[in-house]
């Protein structure tokens, strides 16, 4: 619950602070004194985005503090998946610069917005009379019947099911729409791929091909060459092996006189042998290399056929081309296996429908069950609010289609006359009916949600006398498990607070004051009578607060 509220330097608040009490608190003061203000700071604090002007002095910063105590409602969780430091007394805070630039901070750690507008969700729920109107969005109605019916961790498994099945629909489309096109190009890939199977390229193979090529293409001039080499080598008398032999047998002989011969006797058989092994080579490929002219044509045909292949398919290089051939292998067996793989996807698809219907079953089961339970509490509650007559109905209507919810809609069914069926209570409802179900729902919805505060700004408009007190008493019920504050103008609801503070504007500058018993009085027999306050009004002030007898 919000135990501390702090606001510094906010619209029209220089310095605001205000400590509630853990049950009923109610707030009350002329129009235009900022209880509005005093709201949208509120509203800063769980998250909302930051509108221009919030500053009342640029040179400052905008500071808005809330302490709550969130021992009893299990938050643990939640602060562990976004990695903040609980504590059973959690500090949040909002600084807004004079450059518009907004931080928040939970325990003086810093977070997103969104991580502090999902914290506010949980710990307060703001309700104004403009908000009647969500009786009309089916979204609103179909979270409230479902919280009453406690299924939300059944329709969270139910959403993730219904997303798995739409994205499975959506791969099928693309399936069938990729399959219809290669279809139309069958023809076409099939030649291809057979061209690319005649072809039957291989890793590097073009380098080598080249390098043949050019020593096919010149073979004569290699051979000549290699014959020049031999002769050099091996010619009898004048060749380099002859001399060079005859050279290490005569450093041979001297070497025992000559210290250095032995080496170089060594030296030189090192040598001979070496061109030995060379000779040896330049014979082998002499009698390797020699003109081939079919040899050479089938080099050149296939090597000229792999630049037009590459000139074809707009590549420069054979991995380029290779792995072109492998994309077409690849779509016409796309088109070879579509309808398994169709058939495949068509059987996940039903899988999922019927999980997904299994389980919307369920949620339509409890919702069902539920909705009666929570048309008589409502009923129950508007006759306490003055409305014998009324009758509400919560219709639960399948609507056959699988949607992000399930497979239903909500309707809430309102007549004010037992002589009238009921209707869409968005249609029928006048504006103080429309509080009075809103409150009974959300008292119902209170009892279910278990949320640490619940605000009510002004919810008993358009209700006054028995009527307002019998809201004064039901949201003085609510009080009972939860924090509550009311802001409003009613004395009859007024007085059923623990707490009252009152809010008002000084020198153009709101303040708000916690009022003492006696003050009390005061306040609300000014509600009561207006800025005159007279005797009559200061008894049934009493009355109201449960000191003295009733002048009606």
């Amino acid at each position: 619950m919000l135990r501390r509220l702090t606001v510094e330097n906010y619209a029209l608040i220089d310095k605001l602070d205000l400590e509630l009490d853990s049950h009923l608190n109610i707030i009350t003061g002329e129009t235009g004194a900022g209880k509005s203000i005093l709201l949208g700071a509120l509203g800063l604090l769980l998250g909302n985005k930051n509108e221009s002007g919030s500053l009342r002095d640029e040179s400052r910063n905008c500071i808005i503090e809330g302490v709550f105590e969130l021992g009893a409602y299990s938050l643990e969780e939640f602060f562990e998946a976004h990695d903040l430091d609980y504590e059973d007394t959690t500090v949040v805070r909002r600084m807004i610069s004079a450059s518009g630039k907004s931080r928040a901070f939970v325990n003086d750690m810093p977070v997103q917005l969104s991580v502090l507008r999902e914290l506010g969700a949980r710990l307060i729920d703001i309700h104004s009379q403009h908000q009647n109107q969500v009786l009309a969005d089916e979204a609103f109605r179909l979270r409230s019947v479902d919280m009453l019916a406690g299924v939300g961790d059944e329709v969270a498994i139910y959403a993730r099911v219904y997303a798995e099945l739409k994205s499975a629909e959506r791969e099928l489309e693309r399936m069938m729409a990729e399959a219809e096109s290669l279809r139309k190009d069958e023809e076409w890939l099939r030649y291809q791929v057979e061209e690319f199977d005649a072809a039957a390229l291989k890793q590097g193979e073009l380098v080598e091909l080249e390098q043949e090529l050019a020593v096919l293409e010149n073979a004569e001039q290699i051979g000549e060459a290699l014959i020049t080499v031999r002769n050099i080598l091996d010619a009898e008398q004048i060749g380099v092996l002859e001399q060079l032999s005859a050279a290490e047998s005569a450093i041979a002989h001297v070497s025992q006189n000559y210290p250095a011969g032995e080496q170089i006797a060594e030296r030189l058989h090192s040598v001979v042998q070496e061109l030995k092994d060379l000779g040896a080579t330049v014979a082998d490929d002499g009698e390797r290399i020699e003109a081939d002219p079919e040899r050479l044509q089938r080099l050149t045909d296939r090597v000229n056929m792999i630049y037009s292949m590459c000139h074809k398919h707009h590549v420069s290089t054979l991995d380029e081309l290779i792995a072109v051939g492998e994309k077409f292998r690849e779509q016409l067996a796309t088109i070879t296996h579509s309808d398994t793989e169709i058939k495949r996807q068509r059987d996940l698809i039903s899988s999922l429908e019927k999980r997904a219907r299994k389980q919307a079953a369920a949620i339509h089961s409890a919702r069902e069950k539920v909705a009666l339970h929570a048309a008589k509490s409502i009923a129950k509650s508007l006759t306490q609010l003055g409305m014998p007559e009324a009758r509400f109905d919560v219709e639960i209507v399948d609507v056959g289609d699988l949607t992000p919810t399930g497979c239903d809609k909500v309707r809430f069914m309102f007549t004010a006359n037992k002589n009238m069926p009921p209707q869409p209570v968005e249609k029928v409802a006048s504006g103080g009916e429309l509080s009075r179900v809103m409150l009974a729902l959300k008292a119902l919805l209170a009892q279910k949600a278990k949320l640490p505060t619940i605000i009510f700004d002004e919810i008993d408009t358009g209700v006054s006398g028995r009527i307002a007190d019998a809201m004064g008493e039901i949201i003085r019920s609510l009080s009972d498990n939860m924090q509550v504050v009311a802001i409003t103008h009613l004395p009859q609801v007024a007085s059923k607070g623990e707490s009252h503070f009152v809010v008002y504007k000084r020198d153009n500058r709101t303040n708000i004051t916690h009022l003492q018993a006696d003050e009390r009085v005061e306040e609300i027999a000014k509600m009561l009578s207006g800025s005159v306050i007279t005797e009559a009004a200061l008894s049934q002030a009493r009355v109201l607060l449960g000191r003295g007898d009733s002048l009606f």
